[in-house]
C-alpha cells in the first residue's frame, strides 16, 4: 500500500474582484457568477512509496504548497481524490497551529494532541522537544515574543517527535541557522533509515539533491516530470535557465574572446563603477551553455567588463559560493599570474577561466563576477550565475572529495615485533 495517492485532483480557488462581489453572488444564491477561478491543480496523479523521500520542485505558484495542504488534510480537492495511509505531522508555514498567546510549552501539548497523543505520549517526548528546539527559558513565554527562527526551531521539534508516519517539509528549513539547518538535515536522515515517508519541498536544490530519492516537478499546476532525482533534478535546472529569457544564457560559438552581454541574475552589485562587468556565462569546454557541472569535468567561465574610464591596473575574477551563500573558492587573472592589459575608456574585455572540477558535495554554486583597478572594486555582481552540482561515484563528506591513494604500510605485528 503506499502512504499518499493523489487520483486526478484538481483545486481550484474562485478570485472576486472586490468584498461586495462575493456579497452579491450569495445574495443570489450562486445563480449568477461574480468570480473567476484560480486553478492551482489540474487532474494531478501520482503516488508516493512507504518508507521514501519524495521531493516536490517548482517555481512559486506551481502549487507545491497546495499538494502539501492536500496530503495535510487542510485543504480538501476540488475534484479527484487523495489517500493518505498514515499519521501525518505537517511543518508546511512558521508555526502553523501555534496559539500565539500560548507559550512554547503550551503549544507543544496542543499540536501533540491536534496529532492524537495523549498527555503521557507528549510528556515523555517533552525533553527531547525542549533540547531539539533549543530555545531555553522562551519555552514558557508566548510564542508572539518569539523571533520566526525561534518559531519554526520548536515546530521542526514537534514534527519530528511526535512518530510520524508520514512527515511533510515545505520550506521551513530555510529558515534559522546554519547549525540548525544541519541538525535538522541529520534527523532527516535519521527519520528516512527508519522508513518514514518523508514529503518535502524546498527551493535549495543542494537538500533536495542530498535526501530526495524521487522528484515531481510541478509547473502552474501539472506535473511536468516525476522520476528518479538524478532525472528529474537537471532537467528542472535546465528549463529554469531556458524558459525565461532574463535566465537564459549566452549562447555563444565556441570561439575564444566572444563578448557576453547577458548577466543571468543580480542580487546585489556595487563599486564606483569606473568599469562595469557587462557579462558572465558558464560553458562547458566547447563553449556550449552549461546547466549541470559534473565531478573531474572542466568547465569555462566567461567574463566580459567595459572600461567606463581609463583603467591602468586591471584585475578580473569572480567569487564561487555554496547553497549557503559562504565564500567557497575565488579566483582573478592577477592570483592565478596574468597580467592585465591597462584599458582605454569605452574599450571591453573579455577573460576565460578555465577550471577542472574536483569532486564537490551535489550543491547549488554560485559565480559572483567582479573587476577592479588599483585595487579599488569597480564593479561587482552577487551570484551572477549558479550551476548544479551533480553527484559523483564517490561520497562526499563535507564540501570535497579529494583523490587519495592508500598503502598498507606494514604487516599486522606483535608487540614483540613477529607479523
Amino acid at each position: 500500500m503506499n502512504a499518499v495517492e493523489f487520483d486526478r485532483v484538481s483545486k481550484s480557488y474562485s478570485i472576486y474582484e472586490n468584498p461586495g462581489n462575493r456579497l452579491k453572488e450569495l445574495a443570489v444564491l450562486g445563480r449568477r457568477s461574480f468570480h473567476r477561478d484560480f486553478r492551482a491543480l489540474g487532474e494531478l496523479s501520482f503516488s508516493i512509496r512507504r518508507g521514501e523521500v519524495f521531493c516536490i520542485i517548482g517555481e512559486n505558484g506551481s502549487g507545491k504548497s497546495t499538494a502539501l495542504q492536500l496530503i495535510a488534510g487542510i485543504l480538501q480537492p476540488t475534484s479527484g481524490e487523495v489517500r493518505v495511509n498514515g499519521r501525518v505531522a505537517a511543518l508546511l508555514e512558521l508555526g502553523a497551529g501555534f496559539n500565539p498567546e500560548f507559550t512554547g510549552r503550551e503549544n507543544v501539548y496542543l499540536n501533540g494532541a491536534i496529532l492524537g497523543l495523549s498527555r503521557r505520549d507528549i510528556d515523555s517526548r517533552y525533553k527531547e522537544i525542549e533540547a531539539f528546539a533549543e530555545i531555553g527559558d522562551f519555552i514558557n513565554r508566548p510564542v508572539k515574543t518569539y523571533s520566526s527562527g525561534m518559531v519554526v526551531r520548536l515546530a521542526f521539534a514537534v514534527a519530528i517527535h511526535v512518530d510520524p508516519e508520514i512527515l511533510l517539509v515545505d520550506e521551513a528549513l530555510a529558515v534559522g541557522d546554519t547549525y540548525f539547518r544541519h541538525r535538522c538535515m541529520r534527523r532527516v536522515h535519521e527519520l528516512r533509515a527508519r522508513g518514514i515517508t518523508i514529503i518535502f519541498v524546498s527551493h535549495s536544490t543542494a537538500d533536495v539533491k542530498a535526501i530526495g530519492e524521487r522528484a515531481l516537478w510541478l509547473d502552474h499546476g501539472t506535473a511536468r516530470a516525476l522520476g528518479d532525482i538524478d532525472a528529474v533534478l537537471p532537467a528542472y535546472l535546465a528549463a529554469m535557465t531556458t524558459d525565461k529569457p532574463v535566465n537564459e544564457p549566452v549562447r555563444t560559438e565556441p570561439q575564444r574572446q566572444a563578448v557576453v552581454r547577458t548577466i543571468p541574475n543580480i542580487d546585489h552589485r556595487h563599486g564606483d563603477r569606473r568599469a562595469e562587468v557587462i557579462g558572465i556565462a558558464v560553458m562547458n569546454e566547447y563553449g556550449e551553455p552549461l546547466h549541470l557541472m559534473t565531478p573531474h569535468s572542466r568547465i569555462l567561465v566567461r567574463i566580459s567588463v567595459r572600461a567606463c574610464a581609463d583603467l591602468k591596473r586591471t584585475d578580473v575574477g569572480f567569487m564561487m559560493r555554496n547553497h549557503l551563500g559562504l565564500d567557497f573558492s575565488g579566483i582573478s587573472a592577477t592570483a592565478e599570474g596574468h597580467s592585465l592589459p591597462s584599458i582605454p575608456k569605452g574599450k571591453t574585455l573579455t577573460l576565460d577561466f578555465q577550471i577542472d572540477i574536483p569532486e564537490l558535495y551535489p550543491g547549488a554554486f554560485s559565480f559572483s563576477p567582479w573587476i577592479e583597478d588599483a585595487g579599488d572594486v569597480c564593479d561587482w555582481i552577487d551570484n551572477a550565475v549558479t550551476v548544479q552540482m551533480a553527484r559523483g561515484e564517490a561520497s562526499v563528506y563535507g564540501y570535497v572529495h579529494w583523490p587519495s591513494r592508500i598503502e598498507l604500510n606494514s604487516a599486522l605485528e606483535t608487540e614483540q615485533g613477529i607479523g
